[in-house]
């Protein structure tokens, strides 16, 4: 008895641990299925197209006038009559008389210098008729014989004649000096400042006022070498002094009351020399007749002296050149590509001109290669993506948020249906802004869910049109990207 139950003890010990095997094994639940990741990206591409490109340059600086001078008289004497024009601020024609000197004095010089004039005219005519006379007496009682010039009276007859003119002449200056007792306007302009009244004594020498010309108005304005470069404005040399009449174009534009009003000018000189604090070059914009009111902007004010205004000057015109969103440019130097394989691939580019939103590239890349439009953080070269074509509509590239592989591995197949970027992901955000009071028409809505379920790419493009097209029909601002529906007007 004792040996058969040290047989069967063991026996059963391992029957029974083989029966709890079985049951854990057949009664355990089943394993939560891992979801199958694609690690490859889905991007935005844009094929490089050549286009144009018109170069505006920025600048800015301070109005001043054309012509500026300071009213100073050529007499003496008190101010007994002012213009009601003759006032800060106030504007005047080319001859209107400002301001009139005490005449008295100098018409009194007019009567002396006049009576001194009749008295010179007599004695040159008594001179005159004594040397005929003397003549005609030589020659009666010497007859073929040459006469001295003291026996003609030539030296008495011209000294009748300096006097004679000298007498003119005093006229001539008392005339001048009475007419300079009236100041006229040398040009249609301004008074920038008085600084005499009626009743001041003035002499020659003191300022009496200092006035600008009106017919243009000038803008100094500063501009790097990189941007003179790009200005549409010939070289000039010694010997030559050309002007500009039709120079660049530019355009100034200025706040008043919290308004913003713009004039347009051209560019009609550039200065000769750099600037040695700064480096820059000055050209001078020129504005004709600005304080005249223009009949297409009547509510727009006058371009005043002093104003401060930003420029936009027309340059040069790039031909053949790639225009790509400043945000996509890497580390200032890269751009992200994808090749035929659809692997991301990094390429230096030669920049021809950039601004705060765009940069234009001449060198580097090639029409019809394709550009990354998708910011893909800590993109490595060679990593597989799946690239879409852009919707011509979006006018902004798709942003996304993806980790890169730490090393580039085999691009595994692409996962129908694409990601959580890109129109997809745009047309629900715009079905979320349709107001609820205007749905979407109800065919429109279902081919857009026929489309998203497909996902024909080919197929949205069209249907963004209509529903655009609807937008518009029920006065309603397309949203784009990340806006909602707003009223227009």
């Amino acid at each position: 008895m004792k040996r058969l139950l040290q047989i069967l003890i063991p026996i059963l010990a391992v029957v029974l641990g083989g029966g709890l095997m079985f049951f854990f094994i057949y009664t355990a639940p089943e394993p939560r299925q891992r979801p199958n990741f694609s690690n490859t990206p889905d991007v935005v591409v844009r094929s490089l197209e050549p286009e144009s490109y018109a170069v505006m340059l920025d600048s800015q600086g301070t109005v001043q006038a054309r012509t500026t001078s300071t009213l100073i008289p050529e007499v003496r004497g008190r101010i007994n009559r002012i213009s009601p024009n003759f006032r800060e601020g106030a504007f005047f024609e080319e001859g209107d008389v400002l301001l009139e000197i005490d005449p008295s004095d100098y018409n009194t010089e007019l009567v002396v210098a006049e009576a001194n004039l009749a008295q010179a005219q007599l004695r040159f005519a008594e001179e005159k008729e004594r040397a005929d006379q003397a003549k005609l007496d030589w020659d009666r009682l010497n007859p073929g014989q040459q006469a001295g010039s003291l026996t003609l009276r030539e030296p008495q007859l011209k000294q009748a004649e300096a006097n004679l003119a000298s007498a003119q002449a005093r006229v001539n200056a008392a005339n001048r000096n009475l007419e300079r007792t009236q100041i006229k306007a040398p040009y249609a302009g301004r008074i920038l400042s008085k600084n005499v009244d009626v009743g001041q004594y003035v002499s020659p020498g003191n300022q009496l006022a200092r006035v600008y010309a009106v017919d243009f108005a000038e803008v100094r304005l500063p501009l790097t070498a990189t941007q003179f470069a790009y200005l549409d404005l010939p070289s000039v040399y010694r010997g030559e002094n050309p002007t500009f009449r039709e120079g660049p174009l530019v355009t100034l534009s200025s706040q008043v009351a919290g308004q913003s009003y713009s004039w347009r000018g051209r560019i009609v000189r550039a200065e000769g020399s750099v600037d040695t604090r700064s480096r820059q070059i000055f050209v001078v914009a020129q504005v004709r007749n600005p304080y005249g009111r223009d009949p297409n902007f009547p509510d727009r004010p006058p371009l005043k002296v002093g104003a401060y205004v930003e420029a936009e000057i027309q340059g040069k015109t790039l031909e053949g050149v790639f225009v790509v969103p400043r945000k996509l440019l890497r580390e200032n130097d890269f751009l992200l590509m994808v090749d035929n394989e659809n692997y991301l691939e990094r390429k230096s580019v030669q920049l021809a001109w950039q601004t705060d939103d765009v940069i234009v590239v001449n060198g580097g890349v090639s029409a019809g290669e394709r550009l990354c439009l998708t910011e893909v953080p800590f993109a490595l070269e060679g990593w597989p993506v799946n690239p879409s074509d852009e919707v011509p509509m979006l006018a902004e590239a798709d942003t996304q948020s993806t980790s890169a592989p730490e090393t580039p591995r085999a691009r595994p197949p692409r996962a129908a249906g694409g990601g959580g970027s890109g129109p997809g992901a745009f047309i629900a955000r715009i079905l979320e802004a349709v107001p609820e009071d205007k749905p979407l028409p109800s065919e429109l809505k279902t081919k857009i869910d026929e489309a998203l379920e497909s996902g024909d790419r080919t197929a949205i493009r069209p249907l963004m049109g209509e529903v655009r097209a609807w937008f518009d029909e029920n006065g309603l601002e397309f949203p784009g990207r990340g806006g909602g529906p707003r009223p227009r007007g």
